[in-house]
């Protein structure tokens, strides 16, 4: 595949992502009738469905990461040209806005806007670099063949154990931060969600050379 098409297919599937994961926020917030477990509940099935079906979609063309920190990782192991990581990101955060965008459009809400969710404390951040960890931890170890469930399981699963709902994903922080709606972020929290996601990011690089990093390298994964 050529990059400009590698890089259409990061753009485009993390702009589905950003409006499956906004999408359902408001519909499941406009349903739940005030309660935040509905709503959150809600959520995380869209979200598991549908980072399943991306992964599975885009994975052949471009890996389908939809997120900075996974494509640092692998540029870094070599399973990414380090030349394409730049334009990778690029792409991601590009499409990450987009994706709010389009969501505000399906629900009739105003298409710009900032968030005013707040995000912040220790807590949260440890939740990010949890999250993180974990996330990338299982795109390094999957068997072949089932990275794509194993990822969606895994987001599934740490929207509810984490104290921060598992954002895991720098470009999902910068997209978010453009959506005042169930799934937003304040612009003055992503900043400490994205340097929690770093550190998340090289402990887990840490713990597969001390599990034994000889297991091949994923080019598939998101979040």
């Amino acid at each position: 595949m050529s990059l400009p098409r590698k890089l259409a297919a990061e753009a485009l599937g993390t702009a589905l992502l950003l409006a499956v994961v906004i999408g359902s926020g408001i519909m499941g917030e406009r349903l739940a009738g005030g309660n935040v477990a509905i709503a959150l509940l809600a959520n995380t099935l869209a979200t598991v469905g549908g980072l399943y079906v991306l992964i599975e979609v885009f994975g052949p063309v471009s890996g389908a990461h939809f997120n900075p920190a996974v494509s640092a990782v692998l540029a870094w192991r070599g399973a990414l040209p380090v030349n394409a990581l730049a334009p990778y990101i690029a792409s991601q955060l590009v499409g990450a806005v987009l994706g709010a965008w389009l969501a505000h459009a399906m629900f009739d809400m105003t298409i710009v806007q900032f968030s005013t969710k707040l995000r912040t404390g220790t807590g949260q951040w440890i939740a990010e670099a949890v999250a993180t960890a974990g996330l990338v931890l299982v795109i390094l170890r999957a068997p072949a063949g089932r990275g794509a469930a194993m990822v969606a399981c895994y987001i599934g699963a740490a929207y509810w154990f984490t104290a921060s709902t598992s954002f895991a994903n720098p470009a999902a922080v910068f997209g978010r931060m453009f959506s005042d709606s169930f799934a937003g972020i304040a612009p003055t929290s992503a900043p400490g969600f994205v340097v929690a996601q770093g550190a998340g990011a090289a402990l887990a690089v840490l713990i597969h050379r001390l599990l034994g990093a000889d297991a091949p390298s994923r080019e598939a994964a998101p979040v």
